[in-house]
């Protein structure tokens, strides 16, 4: 299938990304920032499907970090034709008053500006007129974007609808290159940052329950099953589109 690089691929939604991709053939650049004993056994799972996996300790907010972890990547496994930038935090829950700023400018550098720069070090490199093949970005949006998360996360919730203006602006621009670009917008996904803004606020994730037509929260391979098809050739007409997995919520 080609190379993928997924960022944020030691936890949660881009573990289940990466793990999905080398079901499908994909060979696997995981990145992680810390637990590098997660990311180790993702890269087993991947390598156990028959392809190859590399893990690349990267901070995506540093640029020469980002530089660092697609050279790696290819490196060790060759051109890079996919991208998933999973990469992501938040930086707590409540009203606007009650944010950190030091939290909240770190949540947007990671969140906006490193996938900003991600997605710049693929188009380097994916884009006919730099002598690339073409590729596919998947950018992991939130279903925030849509519901503007008052109360809760309205500054994670502006950082995602960037991601969103992005993803489409990104996708226009580069269909000439052969990039495709899409987004995903996950509601609220069984992962350990749901978990703990869950226990921090109990009545936060009763709110969404009741507010969801499917009455459940979803599952990390509700996310990357859609993303698979994002990255095939399946996909290519519908580059710029970003697709609600949110169990009805955000669909408005």
């Amino acid at each position: 299938m080609g190379v993928l690089l997924v960022t944020g691929g030691s936890r949660g939604i881009g573990a289940g990304v990466a793990r999905s991709a080398a079901e499908n053939g994909w060979h696997i650049g995981i990145n992680y920032t810390s637990n590098k004993e997660s990311a180790e056994d993702v890269a087993a799972y991947v390598r156990s499907q028959g392809v190859k996996a590399c893990v690349v300790k990267a901070d995506v907010s540093n640029p020469d970090n980002v530089e660092a972890m697609f050279s790696r990547t290819e490196e060790e496994l060759g051109p890079i034709t996919g991208l998933v930038n999973s990469a992501g935090i938040s930086s707590g829950i409540g009203p606007i008053e009650d944010h950190d700023l030091e939290q909240t400018h770190h949540m947007l550098e990671i969140n906006v500006f490193g996938l900003y720069a991600c997605c710049r070090s693929a188009v380097q490199r994916m884009a006919k007129r730099h002598g690339g093949q073409g590729g596919t970005i998947v950018n992991i949006s939130s279903a925030a974007a849509r519901t503007h998360a008052p109360g809760s996360f309205v500054d994670y919730a502006a950082g995602k609808a960037a991601v969103d203006s992005l993803t489409i602006g990104l996708a226009q621009e580069q269909a000439p290159q052969g990039i495709f670009v899409y987004g995903v917008r996950p509601g609220v996904i069984n992962t350990d940052m749901v978990k703990e803004a869950a226990k921090i606020s109990p009545a936060w994730l009763e709110g969404i329950l009741a507010g969801t037509p499917n009455g459940r929260i979803g599952e990390v391979e509700d996310v990357s099953s859609a993303v698979l098809w994002l990255l095939s050739e399946d996909a290519h007409h519908s580059t710029g589109s970003i697709i609600d997995i949110s169990g009805g919520r955000a669909t408005q």
